[in-house]
C-alpha cells in the first residue's frame, strides 16, 4: 500500500502562482510514475502532469509552459509548481502514484485550487 498526502491548497488571483506538494509513504519502492490530475464538477479527472522515477516529464497541453512537475526521490515527494494561473485551472487536484508492476494506481485525497478572475 502507498499513502499520498497532499498540501498546498489555496485561493489565488489570475496570474498568480501556487505550489502543490505530495508526500508518499508505504510501499514506495513499487512506484514508477507520480503525477497530478485535476477534476471539476461534472467532468472526468484529467491528466495535468506526470514524472517518472528517472525524471522524464509529460504535461497536458493546457498547462505546458506554465506548470512544472518535479520530484525529490530522497523525500518521496512530488511537487507541482503552477505559474500564470488562469480561472480555468480551478479544480480539485489529485496526486497519483502508479505501480506498473502491479498495475495499481494510488490517489491522494485531493486539494482544492481556486483561481479568481
Amino acid at each position: 500500500q502507498v499513502q499520498l498526502v497532499e498540501s498546498g491548497r489555496g485561493l489565488v488571483q489570475a496570474g498568480g502562482s501556487l505550489r502543490l506538494s505530495c508526500a508518499a509513504s508505504g510501499s514506495i519502492f513499487s512506484i514508477n510514475i507520480m503525477g497530478w490530475f485535476r477534476q471539476t464538477p461534472g467532468n472526468q479527472r484529467e491528466l495535468v502532469a506526470i514524472i517518472t522515477r528517472a525524471g522524464t516529464t509529460n504535461y497536458a497541453d493546457s498547462v505546458k509552459g506554465r506548470f512544472t512537475i518535479s520530484r525529490d526521490n530522497a523525500k518521496n515527494t512530488v511537487y507541482l509548481q503552477m505559474n500564470s494561473l488562469k480561472p480555468e485551472d480551478t479544480a480539485v487536484y489529485y496526486c497519483n502514484a502508479h505501480a506498473a508492476q502491479y498495475n495499481v494506481d494510488y490517489w491522494g485525497q485531493g486539494t482544492q485550487v481556486t483561481v479568481s478572475s
